[in-house]
């Protein structure tokens, strides 16, 4: 079975609306014997006369009274879909969006985030969801809209990303732990007990690897998954954490922070979303604002 013309879905519209070969030719810009051809092939198409002599009119079919108000949406549609994008009303958007992000990052970034949001679109809301590895099968998917974190081999090659912050890593104690007084060496870092943030099961890091060159050698007597779990304990006890400086600057708040006194990796922070979502005004809008927020908080971090 042949495809039906898409195109004589216009054609129909413009007939049944006018009644009248004569002015739909006109209307759409062709001769009254095109108009005439057009017609005999609805005709044909559809099986049906749809408009029949009365006098010196057409009157349409019961079968083109039943069409008119269905095929005048469907063109309209059509119409909607290949005309570019209005411009964007974020009083009337109404749209939930799903974050992906990682340890920290919610509540680091989320408040400023929802309050921007909150301000410009009061409509849409935010979900936060916990980014436990780097698979991008749920942007891929559509599950996700937006995701934040380190770029790297396990990105999708089709994945979009934009810049957000470069952080660095810094040593974290609750406020009155020895190592907030006096000089911190690679020594005194070492000799302290530590917590360890590994998500993928390992018991060391590259603080380690920078220690042993120096012969040193932490003591870790714990780990987790994430940099707020790792917080928490420093806070509550003696284990030193070794976080992302403005990564956690809110989780912080009370500690005492101090530069790392070996190297330590740098770490480049990106936003990511797939591609199909460039164009999508909305999600454009999004990525703008999460640009400004963490530029915003991280560009008020004070060096330690």
């Amino acid at each position: 079975m042949s495809k039906p013309d898409l195109n004589l879905l216009l054609t129909l519209d413009v007939l049944l609306a006018e009644g009248n070969v004569a002015r739909a030719a006109e209307r759409l810009h062709l001769s009254p014997s095109a108009m005439s051809r057009s017609l005999a092939r609805l005709r044909d198409t559809t099986g049906d006369p749809l408009l029949v002599r009365a006098g010196r009119g057409l009157v349409p079919t019961p079968r083109a009274i039943k069409l008119r108000e269905q095929v005048g949406q469907i063109v309209q549609d059509a119409q909607a879909v290949l005309r570019p994008a209005e411009k964007l009303d974020l009083g009337q958007l109404a749209r939930t969006f799903t974050l992906r992000v990682s340890d920290g990052f919610t509540e680091n970034f989320g408040p400023a985030l929802i309050a921007r949001v909150r301000e410009e679109a009061p409509q849409v809301r935010l979900r936060f969801v916990q980014k436990l590895d780097k698979d991008s099968g749920p942007l891929r998917d559509g599950i996700v809209d937006l995701e934040t974190g380190v770029v790297s081999e396990q990105t999708g090659p089709e994945v979009r990303t934009r810049l957000l912050f470069r952080d660095r890593f810094v040593g974290v104690v609750r406020k009155d732990h020895a190592l907030s007084q006096g000089e911190i060496t690679a020594s005194r870092y070492a000799s302290g007990q530590h917590v360890l943030v590994s998500r993928r099961n390992l018991d060391r890091g590259p603080l380690d690897d920078a220690l042993k060159p120096l012969g040193l050698e932490r003591e870790i007597v714990t780990f987790v998954g994430g940099f707020s779990g790792a917080l928490a304990f420093a806070r509550a006890t003696d284990l030193i954490a070794t976080v992302p400086e403005k990564h956690t600057g809110n989780l912080r708040s009370g500690m005492f922070s101090f530069t790392l006194p070996v190297p330590s990796p740098e770490l480049t922070v990106s936003m990511l979303w797939h591609p199909r979502m460039d164009s999508d005004m909305a999600h454009r809008w999004l990525r703008g604002c999460l640009l400004d927020i963490c530029t915003v908080t991280t560009s008020r971090e004070k060096s330690i």
